[in-house]
Formats: structure tokens, sequence, C-alpha cells
């Protein structure tokens, strides 16, 4: 083992998916179950050893202490619930793919000129790719809006070079 602290893992059900994908980018593994039953939901989310983040009341009872009613309809909201309810904390250097929940890894600027845009390429120095779908990410200019929101939602002011 490396070291590093192991994160909380969370599944968010259907109705979750802009959750879901705020959590990947706060650097929190997270699957996003479609087009399952609930009880196929809640074996793989138990089988894998995460949280089971749902709307659904009756599927969090179910679910007992790995499961978490998520009570607001609004994404920010629902962010903010969760990541008090787990201490959740925003780790630039953990992003995970909001596509597929891949690891991002570090590329070179030559690396990245087969998929970012001209624009990105001059005025950024470090890129991602997703190791599992491919896509390609960099910290544009809305960047700094997403560490904004970082921080009024769960009060982080965490700045990272990555």
């Amino acid at each position: 083992m490396n070291g590093t602290p192991i994160r909380i893992r969370f599944s968010a059900d259907e109705m979750l998916g802009s959750l879901a994908r705020w959590l990947r980018l706060m650097g929190y593994d997270t699957g996003y179950e479609r087009d399952s039953t609930d009880t196929d939901i809640l074996e793989k989310a138990k089988l894998d050893g995460r949280i089971l983040l749902t709307r659904d009341k009756k599927l969090a009872e179910r679910a007992g202490e790995q499961g978490l009613y998520v009570s607001a309809r609004d994404v920010n909201e629902q962010l903010r619930q969760v990541a008090r309810a787990y201490e959740l904390t925003f780790d630039e250097e953990l992003s995970r793919c909001t596509v597929c929940n891949g690891e991002l890894v570090l590329i070179t600027k030559e690396e990245a000129s087969k998929g970012v845009p001209e624009g990105a390429l001059r005025s950024n120095e470090h890129f991602y790719r997703c190791g599992s779908c491919g896509k390609y990410y960099w910290k544009g200019s809305h960047w700094k809006n997403i560490r904004r929101m970082m921080a009024d939602l769960i009060g982080s002011d965490h700045e990272s070079s990555r």
C-alpha cells in the first residue's frame, strides 16, 4: 500500500447522474447505475463496498448504513448533503473522468495535441487523459469557477497545480 488513505466509494442510482459526475470531479470513485433493478443496484453496491446514493427512500432503507437517501432535487444541494454526511473534501489530484469514472493520467502536451483544441494547447501546460475511455482533460478558464463552487458548497479552498 502506498500510504494513500482509503477514500469512500459511491454508487449513484439513475436519478443522480449529475451528482455522480460532481463526485468524480471531487476525486471520489462513483459508479452510476442505470437500467438496473433496485435489487441489482443494491447488491452491486454492497459487493463493491460502495455507499449507495439514491432518491428512492425505500431503496435507501434497504441499503441501511450502506446507503443514503438524497432528499434534494437540486444537484448543488445534493452535493452539499453528501459532502456533509461523509465529510467529503475536494481533491483535484484525485479527480476522475466525469464520463466513465476512470482514473486520469497525466500526459504530455504532444500527446494532448491529438485530442485537445488548439486554444487549450496554447494556454495550458498540464493535460490528462482518462485511462478507460480516452477523454481529454485540462484545467481551463472554467477551473476557477469549479474551485469557487466547491468552496461555496463544501467549504473547500483547495488550490492545486494539477
